[in-house]
């Protein structure tokens, strides 16, 4: 698994296999999706399309961005990126800023982290140094790849997920049942 240094943001290793927790849902399907650029036929939809042989190719000077808006304000808790230095070596991400506001007009950033050389998926979690702070409430998340390794110019990014809190399936319940069958039995009819 990608492990973060906590002192320098840097991410080293990665993981050949997406885990995730239970607890968390991918919510990237809600949101409306657009790259600052990209190269004919490595277009956006090759971020979301769950090939690993296709990746987003972008066309232009740096920073590349991936923007992700939501229709309304979402919780969002951990960003896995996809990417492949054995493959793309030069276009592969070597420090990614994330950055989170309720539209263009006001991103903050709120994390930087820098990828060593990875090959798989990485996990940047959002959450902030106070234990209370486990999500980030948000219209909008931008993803700027700020440098590539070897001084590439252009950048591959092969998949990217977002993950929020998984919402209690039975709204104004104030404790949450795990199993299927304690949910079919959690109303009286």
């Amino acid at each position: 698994m990608a492990t973060e240094s906590s002192e320098s943001g840097k991410i080293t290793g990665g993981n050949q296999h997406l885990l995730v927790d239970d607890d968390l849902r991918e919510i990237g399907k809600k949101a409306a999706w657009s790259v600052s650029s990209c190269k004919p036929g490595n277009s956006v939809s090759s971020l979301r399309d769950d090939n690993l042989d296709t990746y987003w190719q972008s066309d232009g000077a740096q920073p590349h961005l991936v923007n992700i808006q939501f229709q309304k304000k979402v919780k969002l808790q951990l960003v896995v990126i996809y990417v492949d230095f054995k493959l793309d070596e030069s276009y592969t991400p070597s420090k990614i800023s994330i950055r989170a506001g309720d539209g263009f007009h006001n991103l903050k950033e709120i994390k930087t982290v820098e990828l060593v050389k990875l090959s798989g998926w990485v996990y940047i979690s959002l959450s902030g140094s106070d234990p209370r702070e486990t999500f980030v409430n948000t219209f909008m998340l931008q993803i700027a790849v700020l440098s590539n390794h070897l001084n590439g110019r252009d950048t591959h990014v092969r998949q990217i997920k977002i993950y929020g809190p998984r919402l209690n399936p039975i709204p104004h319940q104030p404790f949450q049942f795990t199993s299927r069958e304690f949910i079919t039995y959690s109303t009286v009819r």
